[in-house]
């Protein structure tokens, strides 16, 4: 469960990121954060990250308060987060299976452990044989399907995804959110998008903002952006 309860960002020289917030997703929910630029998206998934911290409000994350100064839980926090940006940030140095580990690794888990998750997520993203490849030699779309099979692998209960299919043509923004649509149910999906043919086909709950609030809370079927 993620609850924003009265949330406020405010940034320095006055800028109000988000101006009191409140909403609540249940454990594996699928919506959409839509909204112009600036309206405040990708604020509300910082926050989630503990990026950063609101000026003022709650956030709870399961039974803590995320927010609190005094919480001492962040790096346990990300482990249970899976982001996948608009840019990929996939390391061109290391091939696709290493990219994928490398969180499982800092994480000290077994070898055979590791192994067996990195398969099961490529399989998911239809990479199953590209583990050994290098980001140069992929496609945009096959580079967020790395990035998503990176964020789900470890089975993390929350995926946030910041405009996944903004670098992406019209084709294959399609069959990166088929691969999302797979995770519906299993995880807790969160995706901001200025996609307004995705947001309506999809029909899930929609969370439109416009300069830092909520202007509509949609639960079900499309919306216009």
């Amino acid at each position: 469960m993620i609850k924003f309860d009265n949330v406020t960002k405010k940034f320095l020289l006055g800028t109000v990121a988000l101006n009191n917030v409140s909403f609540e997703i249940t454990d594996n929910e699928f919506l959409f954060l839509v909204g112009p630029s600036g309206a405040g998206k990708t604020t509300v998934i910082k926050l989630i990250l503990r990026e950063i911290l609101p000026s003022s409000g709650s956030i709870m994350i399961d039974d803590f308060d995320i927010a609190s100064k005094n919480f001492s839980q962040t790096t346990v926090l990300r482990r249970n987060i899976g982001v996948v940006f608009q840019d990929f940030k996939i390391l061109s140095d290391k091939n696709i299976f290493e990219n994928i580990a490398l969180g499982l690794k800092v994480m000290n888990s077994p070898l055979i452990e590791i192994k067996s998750k990195v398969k099961e997520a490529l399989q998911l993203v239809g990479l199953s044989k590209q583990e050994e490849v290098f980001p140069v030699q992929l496609s945009a779309g096959e580079l967020q399907r790395v990035a998503i099979a990176r964020a789900v692998v470890g089975e993390r209960k929350i995926i946030l995804a910041d405009e996944p299919t903004g670098n992406l043509d019209p084709k294959t923004a399609w069959e990166i959110m088929r691969v999302f649509k797979k995770l519906e149910g299993q995880r807790t999906i969160v995706i901001a998008t200025h996609n307004t043919d995705i947001v309506n086909s999809f029909k899930k709950r929609v969370i439109a903002l416009k300069e830092g609030k909520i202007i509509k809370d949609q639960r079900k079927g499309g919306y216009e952006i």
